[in-house]
């Protein structure tokens, strides 16, 4: 009696150890990289110079005169500057970076809600989320 369960232990664990695990699809939708261009600090700034600026607007500074591209990066500082002292802290660069970050989220879901308000009527019912979300597969 005890031989039997034994096998039958055995079968389904070789079953279940065999079993092909299934494919699970990535749901989280991973954030573009800051910039294309190679973090090495030793070589050139065009990383952080993506990333500081945003990849759209260092391509406007590209095409600049230094003259330009300084007086541009100028207003910048001046905008992160908050006391005015011509010095930027920490802090003043830390309340910058949440700012620009802030910034980004609102214009983001601002988009999202333009694309999932299909009726454009300022509401987004259960159906135009999976219309926007899944599509016509549901």
């Amino acid at each position: 009696m005890r031989f039997p369960r034994l096998l039958l232990c055995l079968g389904v664990w070789a079953l279940c150890g065999s079993a092909k695990p299934m494919e699970r699809k990535e749901r989280v939708v991973r954030e573009a990289p800051l910039s294309t261009r190679e973090h090495d600090d030793a070589q050139s700034f065009d990383y952080d110079h993506d990333a500081f600026l945003g990849a759209d607007e260092a391509k406007s500074f590209d095409q600049l005169t230094p003259e330009e591209s300084k007086e541009r990066l100028g207003k910048i500082v001046g905008k992160i500057d908050a006391d005015g002292d011509g010095f930027v802290t920490v802090e003043e660069l830390k309340a910058w970076i949440k700012f620009a970050q802030k910034r980004w989220i609102y214009e983001d879901v601002e988009r999202q809600w333009k694309g999932h308000d299909l009726n454009e009527d300022g509401l987004v019912s259960w159906e135009e989320y999976k219309n926007a979300t899944y599509g016509y597969i549901l």
